[in-house]
């Protein structure tokens, strides 16, 4: 299952058109910190507002929209967008998880207090979300793990250095999911997680790409298990199919609820196997 992400309300419409090309492509409906001025832009932020709504009602009645975002806080980038305008749009996005009864896609760089105020507000207004690409310290860490609902999503950019690995040690299994963020986000050779990476695919240029190999330099959906593998290398742990058999069941859990009956047999089954 493979999620496509939307940035802003034309990006949805286009993630939404490009889920339904494939059963298993699902896609989100929101606004990413950084594209939040589209809102005052508009000339009319409640109708604007109104059309990311009908756009996500549209999409759930599909069955193709299984959350609210990207959205969130990011003092990274603030030459896109000021914190005022992020931290209005962020809480204003709450309500459409709360209208919607769906689950959160958040993303947060170097906001970690006021990303955290906004979510303490809003805790009760939408059924759980994750954190993706989450790069944090140790503090930004637990205070995430501090919301019961709350998942941090790991990827390439979490894997960059050894501080990196040590935080990441401390994400409980049942509170992780993992990703690619692609086509960005992949782990590279410079990365201090590198030497846990097992798998590899052929690779050639955009231009003489074919079927049995991935395009050089862009971080494809199948090297999740990249990621995997550098998660279990770093916690130590030998069993990597009852990991990813763990992880895949809290993607269930948050988005695709109606899968869990399925992810919750594979994951006794797994545990059977190991006994």
């Amino acid at each position: 299952m493979l999620q496509v992400t939307g940035g802003s309300l034309e990006e949805s419409k286009e993630a939404l058109a490009i889920a339904e090309t494939d059963a298993r492509l699902f896609c989100t409906v929101g606004v990413h910190p950084t594209r939040c001025k589209e809102f005052d832009e508009s000339g009319d932020p409640e109708k604007h507002f109104q059309e990311l709504l009908s756009l996500a009602k549209m999409g759930v009645e599909k069955g193709k929209v299984v959350a609210i975002g990207e959205c969130g806080l990011d003092y990274d980038r603030l030459h896109f967008c000021s914190p005022d305008v992020q931290k209005k749009y962020f809480e204003k996005q709450f309500e459409l998880a709360y209208l919607m009864k769906l689950p959160m896609f958040l993303h947060m760089r170097a906001a970690t207090k006021d990303f955290c105020d906004i979510v303490e507000r809003n805790k009760d207004r939408f059924s759980a979300g994750v954190a993706h690409s989450f790069t944090g310290s140790a503090e930004d860490r637990n205070k995430l793990l501090s919301f019961s609902n709350l998942y941090i999503g790991v990827n390439g950019c979490s894997l960059k250095t050894a501080e990196n690995l040590d935080v990441v040690k401390g994400i409980p299994f049942e509170r992780m999911m993992i990703e690619t963020d692609s086509p960005y986000c992949e782990i590279k050779n410079t990365h201090a997680g590198v030497n846990f990476v097992k798998s590899s695919w052929p690779s050639k240029k955009r231009e003489k790409y074919d079927q049995e190999s991935i395009v050089k330099g862009r971080n494809e959906p199948c090297l999740v298990r990249q990621v995997l593998e550098v998660v279990a290398g770093c916690k130590g742990i030998a069993d990597i199919d009852q990991l990813s058999r763990i992880l895949y069941h809290n993607t269930c859990r948050v988005f695709f609820p109606h899968d869990l009956d399925s992810a919750a047999d594979a994951l006794l089954s797994g545990s059977h196997g190991t006994e």
